[in-house]
């Protein structure tokens, strides 16, 4: 069963209904105690950095979210849900994160004529093949982003695929043992993006159980 964290900052339906297209068990949650007792979690996100940890925080998410990575839950953040894994955000200011991801938000920087911030429409990513969230999966792939920041990672190690924007590669995905993150939408990123969501589902995640989509 994956549940998905509704912390009010991101439009789920489009991962759930990616999920139920797979057939894959899902549960979609505002409640600490689901989060506290998941077997997997995904935490969607968009808009800003300090309004989505403010969110977490009053739903009374947070512990809950650490706790269960602490217990090596396999947790998934996607876009914004990824970039408040890290550690601080410099978006309007400096933000504290959920710290699961060691490293900083910053904005992205263009470099070239035909770079625009924000980043929006389909990317190229460079994956790397011995992670485990690409598993089965060629290099480079194409996925669908929308965002104006990224995750600076403090160990290379952790970014586990990347696009080129300006004049740096632009981290699109971390791993660090049971955290995961994607800055692209694989709901969004049609059969390329159902792939990861299934793997995450079927292979990093405990079993998924029957299909069947739930509102707790």
């Amino acid at each position: 069963m994956i549940t998905i964290i509704d912390s009010g900052i991101a439009n789920i339906g489009s991962v759930v209904a990616a999920y139920r297209r797979l057939g894959v068990a899902t549960t979609t949650t505002t409640q600490p105690k689901t989060v506290a007792t998941a077997k997997a979690l995904i935490l969607p996100g968009v808009g800003a950095f300090a309004d989505g940890m403010e969110s977490l925080r009053q739903k009374d998410l947070v512990q809950p979210i650490l706790d269960a990575a602490a217990a090596g839950v396999p947790i998934l953040g996607i876009c914004l849900g990824m970039q408040l894994l890290a550690e601080v955000s410099e978006e309007f200011g400096e933000h504290q994160g959920l710290g699961l991801i060691p490293g900083r938000v910053i904005p992205l920087q263009p470099a070239q004529v035909n770079e625009q911030v924000p980043n929006i429409g389909w990317c190229d990513v460079s994956l790397n093949p011995q992670s485990s969230l690409f598993q089965g999966m060629n290099t480079p792939q194409t996925f669908y982003f929308v965002h104006s920041y990224y995750l600076n990672c403090s160990d290379p190690r952790h970014a586990v695929a990347t696009i080129p924007f300006g004049n740096v590669n632009v981290t699109a995905a971390v791993a660090h043992r049971n955290i995961f993150g994607v800055q692209f939408h694989p709901e969004k990123s049609q059969d390329t993006g159902l792939q990861l969501l299934n793997h995450f589902a079927r292979n990093i995640a405990p079993p998924a159980g029957v299909p069947d989509t739930a509102v707790v």
